[in-house]
């Protein structure tokens, strides 16, 4: 059994494509999934599954909340280990990063550095960002709301599906996983 983590990408935002915690894990059970928790209100769930693609798990996730819910929502499924490499590879490790501040996008490829080479840092200060390999770390000083990079870094310029979680939702669900 591998331990994998579970992303949800715009659910339960403004009322819209609404997925009970209960029925996610009812979801992820009835896909074989085992010992199933979920983490705040926003589709985040760890699980346990024979299953060793990601990609697989994600596909079958998608079809569940379609067949069973009547909408359409895109799944990120990241192994446990894979988790714990995006904490253990923060960039802003070592400076005085406020987590509500602080977000990782998830990307259902890699990242490709050609899609930010245009971008020049120095106009977005003191907001920052760094690549990573199917992730971008994304430090908004001055507040996530009226950020400029969210503007930016959207799945048309990243040529991907994303989906963000704040710092502490990231190091929780690494810690969640086991990893």
């Amino acid at each position: 059994m591998t331990t994998y983590v579970a992303l949800l990408r715009g659910i339960n935002v403004g009322g819209k494509k609404r997925v009970p915690m209960q029925t996610l894990r009812e979801m992820l059970t009835a896909m074989g999934g085992e010992a199933v928790r979920t983490h705040l209100n926003s589709g985040n769930a760890v699980f346990t599954h024979t299953e060793t693609d990601e990609g697989t798990l994600a596909d079958a996730l998608e079809g569940a909340v379609e067949r069973e819910l009547g909408f359409s929502v895109s799944c990120l499924v990241r192994e446990a280990g894979e988790m714990r490499r995006v904490v253990d590879a923060d960039p802003f490790a070592g400076r005085e990063v406020d987590p509500s501040r602080y977000v990782v996008l998830f990307l259902a490829g890699p990242a490709d550095p050609a899609t930010v080479a245009d971008l020049d840092p120095a106009a977005y200060a003191p907001e920052e960002f760094v690549l990573g390999e199917r992730e971008v770390y994304l430090h908004c000083a001055e507040g996530i709301r009226d950020s400029r990079l969210t503007k930016v870094l959207t799945e048309r310029r990243l040529g991907t599906v994303v989906t963000a979680r704040n710092w502490n939702t990231v190091t929780t669900l690494a810690d969640m996983a086991g990893a």
